[in-house]
This record gives C-alpha cells, sequence and structure tokens, in this order.
C-alpha cells in the first residue's frame, strides 16, 4: 500500500512490547498498527494467516502491507480496528462463533503456514514439537519421552484446520457493531481444532476443561482425551520456552505434578 514501508512515521504511538515484537498505532489517511518482528518467520506467517482468513472473509484485521525477505526487521502493517478487548466474563461466549468460523478453514499440511517446516501428519508435528522442547529443557526430557508415547497410541486421523494457537483474553476484540474479531496471528497453524482449546485453557490457566471443550459442537469420543494431551503438551511448550520464569516454573511444576511423570 502506498506509503508504508515499514518505518516508524515520527507520529507513531507505540502501544505495546510483546516478547518478539514492537507495536506501534499510526494515524493518517488510512490508521493502521505496524508491527516489527524479531523472527522473519513469524512476520511471514501472520501475513500468510491475514492473507488467508481475508480470502475466507474470517475475523481478522485486513493486511494493507508487509516486509519482503530482506527487510529488517520484518514487519506488518494491519489495518485498525475500532475495537476494545472482549471481558473476559464474556470471553468464551463470544470467542464461539469466529473461533467456528476460523477452524471451518482446512489446509494441506500441518504446521506453521510458512517460514517454517511443514509436515505430513499432525503426529509427525506433535514429534518435532516435543523433540524441540526435550532439547531446550534437559529436566523434563522423561515427561517429554512419556508425551511422545501418548502421542502414537493417541487418534492421528486428524484433518488439518487453521488454528490460531494463541488464544487468550486480549486477542478477541468486539467492534461497536457486534462483530469480533481475533489479532494476532503470527503463531496460526494448521492442525487439530482441539490443540487451540488446549492452548486456551493453558493461557486461562485452567485445571478443568470443561470450559472450553465447551467451544467443541458436537465433540467425538476421543475429544476429551486429545484435548488433555494437548493441554499437557502446551505446559511443556511454556516449560520450555516462556521468558518468564515464573510461566516456565509454574507450567513445570503442573507437568511434574500430573500423572505423565
Amino acid at each position: 500500500m502506498g506509503g508504508i514501508d515499514g518505518r516508524v512515521p515520527p507520529s507513531a504511538r507505540e502501544i505495546t512490547t510483546g516478547q518478539a515484537n514492537r507495536v506501534w498505532s499510526v494515524e493518517g489517511p488510512t490508521p493502521y498498527i505496524l508491527k516489527h518482528y524479531d523472527d522473519p518467520s513469524r512476520a511471514a506467517n501472520e501475513a500468510a494467516a491475514l492473507r488467508l482468513l481475508t480470502s475466507h472473509r474470517a475475523p481478522c484485521p485486513q493486511l494493507l502491507a508487509a516486509s519482503s525477505g530482506s527487510s529488517t526487521p520484518s514487519w506488518t502493517a494491519q489495518a485498525a480496528l475500532h475495537a476494545k478487548p472482549v471481558p473476559i466474563g464474556r470471553f468464551l461466549a463470544d470467542l464461539a462463533e469466529p473461533l467456528a468460523a476460523i477452524h471451518r478453514i482446512s489446509g494441506a499440511h500441518f504446521g506453521r503456514l510458512a517460514g517454517a517446516r511443514q509436515h505430513h501428519s499432525w503426529t509427525d508435528y506433535l514429534h518435532d514439537r516435543l523433540r524441540m522442547y526435550a532439547a531446550s529443557a534437559p529436566s523434563l526430557r522423561a515427561v517429554a519421552r512419556r508425551l511422545h508415547q501418548e502421542v502414537d497410541a493417541s487418534d492421528n486421523a486428524i484433518q488439518p484446520v487453521l488454528l490460531h494457537h494463541d488464544l487468550q483474553p486480549g486477542h478477541l476484540l468486539r467492534e461497536p457493531a457486534g462483530s469480533r474479531m481475533l489479532i494476532d496471528w503470527e503463531l496460526a497453524n494448521f492442525g487439530d481444532h482441539l490443540s487451540d482449546l488446549a492452548r486456551l485453557a493453558v493461557r486461562l490457566d485452567l485445571d478443568d476443561h470443561t470450559p472450553v471443550l465447551a467451544l467443541v459442537s458436537r465433540p467425538d469420543a476421543t475429544a476429551e482425551s486429545r484435548l488433555h494431551l494437548y493441554w499437557r503438551i502446551h505446559l511443556l511448550a511454556d516449560a520450555a520456552l516462556s521468558t518468564d520464569r515464573a510461566v516456565r516454573e509454574r507450567a513445570a511444576g503442573m507437568l511434574l505434578g500430573s500423572s505423565v511423570t
């Protein structure tokens, strides 16, 4: 889009500094949100996800422009939304409709949309993630080994659908007209829709998965066991990779206190 080149205009207002991003609100004839990424693959993935979502008329911001492969830092520019975060008390109820629309979008592989390795099966993807977590957290290798075994024993006849994969309060916005939008798509993935719910349960610090399982309209016979397996995998991800020490310690404590050891 003309005039947007990834540089931060003098009048831009920085609105957040995340673990891997810096984000600014830019005013002008076309207000937009500018994101700079430490990891180019996340920028590529978010841009690919927003393009896919727009093609399906799904609830997401409009991508106005994005960096090329040579840009440093990598960036995206997304249309500003006149919306506010959904209050935590309404979060699950308001999430159901937009999440269902997202999970109707199918894919041809498992894993990130862009900028990362793609997998032929959901099982291969999970094993790859578990190996990475175990390498980052040697003290939890026994947990990872048990999870590898459970992945092999679980239902792997999964058809890939689009996952937001970073569902949490603050990422669901409600516009004045009532429509809901999901933002922050850099971790978007193709996989089992229950993995989205398991990650949400971790972000909401839920010990009982019933509230998020209620977002599934017709859960199959293996839904609850798969959700519990993915919940522990996402806990292991936090224990291994989170930059927040308190989050790492809490996740490790929950894993070591559960039945996986």
